[in-house]
């Protein structure tokens, strides 16, 4: 009876132990059988950091899963350990700051306003898209162009590209015209614009195409040189954000990007590096 009882014992022990080998072959299996990085954050970073990361895993043994959420909510994952970096293609709150969490410029981007390929106005100034987006301007024709109503396309709360538009144009989101189209993500913004010849919209540089018009501003075109040397104004930073605890295999990633492959990918990605 005795030996029955040592046999089980021993039995059960090893189940347990190869179990817990299954699940650490399962966990390091999900992962490419090397290190996880988990990033989640903007939509406007996102295709750039999906690039970036498919280079980098060709030749190292890591895996790096990123989530587009929006900025708000990658900056939230970041402080909170539920993602080990956020993305954000805005700067940070004063309250974001004082959590403790750190960020680093990979990038820069323009935002360019972008209205139907038929449209013949092809240059706005400041003033006149902070009218537009308020609802001071609601005809094309007030602008140069057709005599058309105006179908304004925002981004949703949370964004970080709605945050620093709002922020260079001037306005905030209780004035934003009140029938205005709101869509979720850069590319739900393009196909918007480019399917209604009343539309105009704002996008991140990397999206435009010939689907739609880019605007100048002020006279100065939507151009990454113009964005470097201050002259073309709708611009902001590319962000990750982490916290100092961050792994080391999320560590060796950015510092990646810092490097002149990296800012390379950055630049063949239609995002503007950090020199040029």
């Amino acid at each position: 009876m005795l030996k029955k009882t040592f046999y089980f014992i021993g039995l059960t022990i090893l189940m347990v132990v190869l179990a817990a080998c299954s699940n650490e072959d399962s966990t390091e299996s999900s992962s490419g059988g090397g290190d996880l990085v988990t990033i989640s954050g903007s939509t406007s970073v996102g295709p750039l950091a999906e690039k970036l990361a498919a280079k980098y895993e060709e030749t190292e043994d890591v895996k790096i899963e990123i989530n587009q959420i929006g900025s708000s909510a990658g900056i939230t994952n970041a402080i909170n350990d539920v993602s080990q970096i956020g993305m954000s293609s805005r700067d940070l709150k004063q309250e974001e700051i004082d959590s403790g969490i750190q960020e680093l410029v990979i990038a820069y981007d323009g935002i360019v306003v972008v209205a139907h390929p038929s449209n013949p106005v092809k240059d706005l100034t400041m003033e006149q898209v902070k009218q537009i987006f308020t609802g001071e301007i609601t005809n094309w024709k007030e602008v140069g162009g057709k005599d058309m109503e105006i179908v304004v396309v925002s981004r949703e709360d949370g964004s970080g590209s709605r945050d620093a538009f709002q922020e260079i144009v001037g306005y905030e989101s209780g004035q934003l015209i009140r029938n205005a189209i709101v869509a979720s993500g850069n590319g739900n913004i393009k196909t918007t614009v480019a399917m209604n010849k009343h539309a105009v919209g704002f996008i991140s540089f990397e999206y435009i195409d010939e689907t739609v018009s880019a605007m100048d501003i002020n006279g100065v075109k939507a151009e990454a040189g113009n964005v470097l040397d201050g002259n073309y104004k709708l611009s902001r930073p590319f962000l990750f954000v982490y916290k100092e605890s961050v792994p080391e295999a999320a560590t060796k990633f950015m510092d990646f990007i810092l490097t002149a492959e990296g800012q390379e990918i950055v630049e063949a990605a239609g995002a503007i590096p950090l020199t040029k």
